[in-house]
């Protein structure tokens, strides 16, 4: 580490702490300092926005809520671990590894060390593994090790149910220079687990949730939701940041974007949220509880809502896509690794670019299923719409038949072979491409992304057009040696 490095870790360490006894007065400081050690222009330009908007009401309340509600080893060791590793160490490397290896460097890794889980959860195919099917301890050393080496500071662990897997405390102390979220059914965090959590201070748990009683026991099972409740209120009386993970369906839209719903975890001490939609992947997979066109546009509106009313960030990957110019899968900015070690694009494509076990992940980085994702990304000009599964089904069709990858699980390719959910993911993209062309168009909040993804696309088309023209250079001289091949046996 360098002695510019080591100063920056120092000060980041001695800034929080000068904040957490007095935030009202320092938080300017904070991001001043947060803006000077940051060397992305866009990072420096989302600190300055922050700066402008950290007064209003809900903002305010958050990062005060934040820099007095969270343990100060946590605090301190998390923020060390984002702003100096993630942010500057990781992103020197990522630049690096870009030009060293021809990869980009990833912002985070999903690992699921197990499938295994104590739930028996309505639509979850994870619940029947064995310990054998467990992703050895050593290997999951290795991920982490070589992800620092391409500039990864930050791991979500998520299965099956993580914390079934004990042994990964030793992962947590081992990499104790990287932050871990970890994706639970929360069922499982007592008050032996919270002391192993305060004790490595780099684990962030958040907790699956559908909503209310009736909507989270109807799927998770009865007294489920009373149970993540407690663990709510233990994790807040520790002073544990956590955050919420909702499965949103046709069936719990409404019930999940109220501002009951976010008052209700808000007074619990969730910090943050993530919203999935539903995915027709896994076991038999189906469309029929997928999120309607019309339920989406209400959840990116709720979101937006909440972030300028509420102290609580939730977020969505595809409402939030335009912040990042589309889909970051296929190694553009995250994989997923399963339980078997196998390295997915996505965590809802069960289809692989190889082993960990057997090779090294710049190597798999480098596989056709992946390089093929990333050289057509963003797959639409409207950034809202940046799923190849259920935004763009056909060009992932045309990814399968280009690359021809290995299946990671039943029913996969499921995706590209059967007719009626085929013909039902073409419907459903039609339909939402409709909807939420309104919105991109419209929308005054992504009147910059509209013009950022012009300039991409545009960049986009003439790399593809110089790569079809090479590729059609190379195949005219194989013809010509080939003609000249046999001119000389005529000879």
């Amino acid at each position: 580490m360098g002695i510019k490095t080591s100063v920056a870790g120092y000060l980041v360490k001695k800034t929080l702490l000068y904040a957490q006894k007095d935030p009202e007065k320092n938080i300017d400081k904070i991001l001043n300092f947060m803006k000077m050690i940051t060397p992305v222009k866009v990072y420096k330009e989302q600190i300055e926005s922050a700066k402008q908007n950290i007064h209003n009401g809900a903002y305010w309340q958050l990062i005060t809520s934040v820099l007095k509600n969270i343990d100060t080893k946590i605090l301190t060791t998390l923020g060390y671990n984002f702003f100096v590793n993630t942010l500057l160490i990781g992103v020197q490397k990522n630049n690096e590894a870009e030009k060293k290896f021809g990869v980009p460097g990833l912002f985070t890794i999903l690992i699921s060390p197990t499938m295994r889980c104590n739930l028996r959860c309505i639509g979850c195919y994870a619940g029947e593994y064995t310990r054998k099917d467990d992703l050895p301890l050593e290997v999951i050393d290795s991920i982490i090790t070589q992800g620092k080496e391409l500039g990864t500071y930050l791991y979500t662990i998520l299965g099956g149910e993580p914390f079934i897997r004990e042994d990964m405390f030793e992962i947590y102390k081992r990499h104790s220079d990287c932050a871990f979220q970890v994706f639970t059914n929360g069922t499982l965090i007592d008050e032996e687990m919270v002391k192993k959590i305060k004790e490595v201070g780099n684990v962030m748990p958040v907790l699956s949730i559908e909503g209310f009683e009736k909507e989270t026991d109807e799927r998770r099972g009865k007294g489920v939701f009373q149970k993540l409740m407690k663990t709510m209120d233990l994790l807040k009386q520790n002073k544990i940041p956590f955050g919420y993970s909702v499965t949103y369906t046709k069936l719990n839209a409404d019930a999940v974007t109220t501002e009951k719903f976010l008052d209700m975890l808000i007074e619990k001490g969730a910090f943050w949220g993530w919203y999935f939609l539903y995915m027709p992947v896994g076991r038999e997979p189906t469309t029929e509880l997928m999120a309607t066109s019309e339920q989406r546009k209400k959840l990116g509106e709720f979101i937006r809502w909440a972030r300028e009313n509420k102290p609580i960030w939730p977020m969505d990957f595809w409402n939030d896509a335009p912040f990042v110019t589309g889909c970051i899968a296929g190694g553009r900015r995250y994989i997923h690794i399963n339980h078997k070690g196998e390295v997915e694009p996505c965590i809802f494509l069960h289809f692989s670019g190889g082993n960990v076990k057997d090779k090294p992940l710049i190597e798999i980085l480098k596989s056709p299923l992946f390089t093929t994702i990333r050289k057509f990304q963003p797959f639409n000009k409207n950034l809202l719409l940046p799923c190849e599964i259920i935004d763009e089904p056909k060009v992932f069709r045309y990814f399968y038949k280009k690359t021809h990858p290995q299946e990671t699980d039943l029913d996969a390719d499921l995706l590209v072979k059967d007719e009626k959910l085929m013909n039902n993911l073409d419907k459903y993209s039609k339909e939402v491409t409709k909807a939420m062309n309104e919105v991109w168009n419209k929308e005054p909040a992504f009147e910059k992304y509209r013009e950022h993804v012009k300039k991409v696309l545009e960049e986009k088309k003439k790399r593809l057009n110089q790569e079809a023209l090479e590729k059609r250079k190379r195949y005219e001289e194989i013809l010509k040696r080939k003609e000249e091949r046999e001119k000389v046996k005529k000879i």
